[in-house]
């Protein structure tokens, strides 16, 4: 269905009084007279995004929430009731897991059971250990660890347990369509690559007719009684967005193939679903569609969660590689170390027995600048980390903290970036200005400025002088 051209609508009077009635005792629908009860119930702008995104995932209906959270929940919520069991995956989102493990024991009365989704075979166990189970519930890909499951053998499994599939399609849109291997309802937060701007907060839940039927009741629906609707505006916004969604999603794809296999090739532990030294590609192959590629996210594994950290700063602060951020299907590369940020509600050991390490990056690619361009920010600053990190090992300490700062005309400084450095030869050097005595190699506080091209400066403080590092770090340091 074509985007609404008309402005979004969420609220609008009747012209017959017995139509409210009607309305409200299901009676008139949106489907058999185009009239809608309650823009928390439905309203027709966030109706025909609906109607994309059920196009999109090749299920008979969908509905568009305010978040992709709260997908999830109207979706559990619909499905359990207190008492009831879940079975879902180990390797999770930290928000999901918070919901499993705390949240809905606690509030509601709802049962985890936590299980290797990569293993079929555990999952079938698990369900004969927990007759009655409501859901099987696992991400297409998981985040981050990027862990694969046999989605039609899943779905199987679940139905022949009278349980219903539900799947986190966030990482994989368009290149995996989870109701095509047997899903009965698919989930996304809108707010990641559908959006791909990271400026609104949006789900979406996708099923049969039904099923998004019972999310309105008027007393049991999960929408309807506890609000969740998107508004009209973002609809509006997004449904614009959803046709070049299939172009954003090639370009991430293509690039993340490429950092990968480059970062794969230096020597670096690097997961992608898209390399053939993935543990699930065969899986991955059968259930990818043709053309999208193979998801915008890749994980590297740096060892420790301070080796992750410096990298994620060069990459950053000296190679403009991408930017320190915890979203994803953004334009630009986001970079995060998911243990300490968007997976911290997970307990360290439950972290370790997933695979999560502490120096787990996740890479979520953009499309900004050339792919060349990217490649050798990405390969100059991997080999500068990786000479780094073996110098730290043989006991040698970066001497450096370097700040990028360009100069006003009155004299201020304002700071670009900082990164640890082991001198003024890593930058490509254009001019140097001598600083105070000793230079950048030299004794004391030993400050210099390299000039580096377009007012822009980098500027070396003596790591021993705890002062003028921390002044480097307010942007408060003058050559």
């Amino acid at each position: 269905m074509s985007p609404p051209t008309s402005p979004p609508l969420s609220q609008f009077p009747v012209l017959r009084s017995d139509t409210l009635s009607g309305i409200f005792s299901g009676q008139v629908t949106p489907e058999n007279s185009g009239c809608f009860a309650y823009a928390r119930n439905f309203n027709p702008t966030t109706l025909a995004l609906a109607r994309q995104l059920a196009a999109m995932e090749g299920t008979e209906a969908a509905y568009a929430t305010a978040s992709g959270m709260s997908a999830i929940v109207v979706a559990l919520l619909s499905v359990c009731n207190a008492g009831d069991t879940i079975i879902a995956a180990d390797a999770i989102y930290g928000g999901t897991y918070a919901l499993l493990a705390d949240f809905l024991p606690a509030k509601c009365g709802i049962k985890t059971v936590w299980v290797d989704a990569a293993d079929s075979a555990a999952v079938g166990a698990a369900l004969e250990a927990n007759p009655g189970a409501k859901a099987v519930y696992c991400e297409t890909l998981s985040n981050p660890t990027l862990v694969v499951p046999d989605l039609p053998a899943l779905a199987s499994l679940a139905h022949a347990a009278g349980a219903t599939f539900i799947v986190d399609n966030t990482f994989a849109p368009l290149a995996v369509t989870p109701a095509r291997w047997g899903a009965d309802i698919v989930i996304h937060s809108m707010t990641k690559g559908i959006s791909g701007a990271s400026d609104v907060l949006a789900g979406a839940v996708c099923g049969t007719s039904a099923f998004i039927a019972s999310l309105m009741d008027m007393r049991l629906g999960p929408i309807m009684v506890t609000g969740p609707t998107l508004d009209a505006k973002t609809a509006a916004e997004l449904g614009l967005r959803l046709p070049h969604l299939g172009l954003r999603v090639r370009e991430q794809g293509r690039r993340a193939l490429a950092f990968a296999t480059a970062l794969q090739a230096a020597g670096a532990s690097v997961r992608y679903p898209g390399l053939a030294s993935h543990p699930h590609a065969d899986r991955w192959a059968r259930l990818v569609n043709p053309g999208y590629g193979s998801g915008g996210v890749l994980t590297l594994d740096a060892g420790s969660r301070a080796a992750a950290e410096r990298l994620m700063e060069r990459l950053q602060n000296k190679a403009g590689f991408g930017l320190m951020a915890v979203s994803l299907g953004y334009h630009e590369t986001l970079l995060s170390v998911s243990g300490a940020s968007t997976s911290s509600e997970m307990p360290e050991e439950k972290r370790a027995a997933v695979g999560l390490s502490d120096g787990l990056l996740r890479i979520s690619c953009g499309y900004t600048g050339s792919l060349e361009t990217r490649r050798a920010q990405l390969a100059g600053a991997w080999a500068a980390h990786v000479s780094g990190e073996a110098a730290r090992a043989a006991g040698k300490t970066p001497p450096f903290r370097a700040a990028a700062i360009v100069r006003d005309g009155r004299g201020g400084l304002t700071r670009l970036a900082s990164w640890d450095s082991f001198g003024e030869g890593e930058e490509e050097e254009e001019e140097e200005e001598e600083g105070e005595a000793g230079g950048a190699g030299g004794g004391g506080d030993g400050k210099k400025a390299v000039r580096v091209g377009a007012g822009k400066e980098v500027v070396y403080v003596r790591a021993a002088a705890a002062a003028a590092v921390q002044a480097v770090a307010n942007g408060g340091v003058a050559p």
